[in-house]
């Protein structure tokens, strides 16, 4: 049976996304996808004080639905840098691990990034592994398979959407204080930028939970 995930490569990516790779002992991440336009790619959702809010980065204009994910570039024609880092502040700029984690965040808002690729690659690796101690591995894929070709992988790759509050059904949200849950409810499947900010290192504790038994209750 399967124990890696095979996945896309997100933006910030949702709790879903990180609990599937949580539960993996190491990760397999697509590289060699071409980029889909109104995915979670280039796009992410925090909880801000008017509800859920998302978070775009904007790409250099081009026929990017055939593009391959590792030559799309990000256009800075736009402040969008200071625009979602702004967002972050005042989503949680109240929340109990804000001060921890922020000034080493702030940097990924300065540095410009040519490939949307890399930017994601090294967010995630900040968050996931450094930030909330993922013991396992990334590992790039070498070549481009087919869906579900992967023999000893677990093929997540079109297993998540682009809208916000929805997920596969294997995913168990698993409710933690949030900033403005008083005002909207809790809301599920965020960025994991959100468990970082409201629950610190024990948000690996809700990565865990929210996919219990994997991989059984993946598909196969």
């Amino acid at each position: 049976m399967a124990t890696i995930p095979l996945l896309p490569l997100f933006y910030l990516p949702p709790v879903s996304w990180c609990a599937a790779a949580w539960n993996g002992e190491d990760m397999l991440i697509e590289c060699w996808e071409n980029y889909q336009k109104g995915s979670l790619r280039n796009r992410c959702y925090i909880a801000g004080p008017n509800g859920i809010q998302g978070l775009s980065i904007p790409l250099v204009k081009g026929k990017h639905q055939q593009t391959p994910l590792q030559e799309v570039r990000i256009s800075y024609d736009e402040p969008w840098q200071r625009q979602h880092w702004r967002s972050i502040c005042t989503a949680y700029g109240n929340a109990p691990y804000f001060e921890h984690y922020a000034a080493e965040l702030a940097p990924f808002y300065e540095r410009r990034y040519e490939f949307l690729f890399n930017y994601n690659l090294d967010l995630l690796e900040f968050i996931l592994c450094d930030k909330l101690n993922w013991k396992g591995m990334f590992e790039c894929t070498q070549d481009w398979l087919p869906t579900q070709a992967y023999p000893l992988a677990t093929d997540l790759r079109e297993a998540f959407s682009g809208e916000p509050g929805v997920w596969p059904e294997w995913f168990i949200p698993v409710r933690y204080p949030q900033v403005f849950e008083e005002r909207h409810g809790f809301l599920p499947n965020l960025s994991v930028l959100d468990v970082l900010f409201c629950c610190g290192k024990r948000g690996g504790e809700i990565l865990n939970a929210a996919n219990p038994g994997y991989p059984d209750h993946l598909p196969k």
